[in-house]
This record gives structure tokens, sequence and C-alpha cells, in this order.
């Protein structure tokens, strides 16, 4: 029997950019299965696409993307959905127009009736005060109650991995303790790889097993949180 890959998720000298522009530059990242990982760096360093890359909302113009070892040089949507790979960009995006159990259940079609009341009830659990917003219009949550949406719309599809594009942006400090807390939540009670693109590094460095920092779409760091944060001049270095 061969041996399980050790990384669930990986790139190899992956190049990416929009249109004519290169936004990321021959970028070798690797996720263990069962971690959190932080992709952290100053604005503009390619941490977003690499998340759509690794989505495959975005071509891979040379390189690969490995999932579970098989390398691929090109990488679709459909591929990282049978992948069980979920994603949630920035912004907290939610269907406003929907209730909270419309916006739970949209990315659910494909299930049957008890599929789909089983992993709600699990989201529900996960995320208890959503069960008293079930039939409230999206567009009267709170910010920390839509993004619990927004986290409970992707783990419906039980992902294997997730991918949040800065999970607490433009909420409280209460508020983004609390995204941190549920991420501890998703990867620790229920095996979720985690890839988080942050931007409140002290907070993500935290929970973190491990962390990459992107600086003009090039990896500048690569190792564990507790190398990064012991060297104060490195970081504000990669930073500038």
């Amino acid at each position: 029997m061969a041996d399980k890959p050790s990384f669930i998720l990986e790139t190899e000298g992956l190049d990416a950019g929009y249109g004519k522009k290169q936004a990321l530059f021959s970028v070798d990242f690797r996720s263990p299965s069962n971690a959190i990982v932080a992709i952290i760096g100053p604005n503009g360093a390619g941490k977003s696409t690499l998340l759509k890359v690794l989505m495959g909302l975005m071509p891979i113009w040379h390189g690969a993307v490995l999932v579970d070892g098989r390398r691929v040089n090109q990488w679709s949507l459909n591929d990282a959905n049978a992948r069980q790979i979920a994603y949630v960009p920035q912004g907290n995006r939610v269907f406003d127009e929907l209730t909270v159990a419309e916006n739970l259940e949209v990315c659910s079609l494909h299930l049957s009736r008890s599929e789909l009341r089983s992993r709600l009830d699990s989201v529900l659990e996960l995320f208890p005060a959503l069960s008293r917003r079930l039939k409230q219009l999206a567009s009267s949550l709170s910010g920390g109650e839509r993004q619990m949406v927004a986290l409970g719309r992707a783990m419906i599809r039980e992902p294997a991995v997730l991918l949040l594009d800065e999970p607490s942006a433009g909420l409280s400090p209460s508020l983004s303790r609390e995204v941190f807390d549920n991420i501890r939540k998703i990867n620790g009670d229920l095996g979720v790889t985690v890839l988080v693109v942050e931007q409140k590094v002290r907070e993500i460095v935290g929970i973190c097993s491990s962390v990459y920092v992107l600086r003009l779409g090039r990896v500048a760091f690569a190792g564990s949180p507790g190398a990064l944060m012991s060297d104060p001049a490195r970081l504000k270095e990669l930073f500038l």
C-alpha cells in the first residue's frame, strides 16, 4: 500500500497573475493535513491570488498544484469542489436577499433531505447563534453573524480543506477573537485543514502551526510561527 502523502495541498514553482500582470513568482507552498496554515504579508503581496489559484478560480501560468500528492498543471473550480476544498472570500459575502437558512442551503442542492438535515445540524452545533436566525434575512445580520453564515455555508460541504481570505476584516476585536476561536474549532474538532490569509498577524500566528510570508509575489519566509515572531527585525523587514 502506498504511503499517504505528507501534504494535502501544495504548489510547485507556481506562477500566476491577472491578464498580463504577474502576481505570483515561483511559489512553493505546502500544507500538511489537519493543520492551520497562515498566509501573511503586506498589501499586494499575492496572498489572495494564491488562494484563488488553489481554489481553481485563476489559471496556473506555470508550475503545478498538488492535491494529496497528485500533480496537476491545470486546476479548475470543479476539481477543487471534487476534492472537497471550500473557499470563503474576503468581505463576509452572503446573499442579503435570502434568509440564513437559505444561505446555508444554497450550496447543497445535490444533497438528499436527510443529508442536508444532518449537515445543517452539524453547522448549527458549530455556530449555535445561527439557530435563532434561520428565518432572518441575511441583510439584517451583524458583521460577526454574517461571517458565521459564510463559514457555515462552506462547512455544509464538509470540506477537507477550507480557504479563508481575511476572515476578521472589518470586525471588532471581540468578534475577531470569535472568528479565530471558530477556526480552531473547525480544525481541532472536525479535522479540517485551514489555510488563512490574515492581516491580524499576532492573532493568526497564535493559532497556526506554520506560516508563509509573501512579499511582492514571492515566498519571503516559510516556517514555524515561533521562528518568525522571535525575530522582530526580520518581521518588520518582511512587511516593509
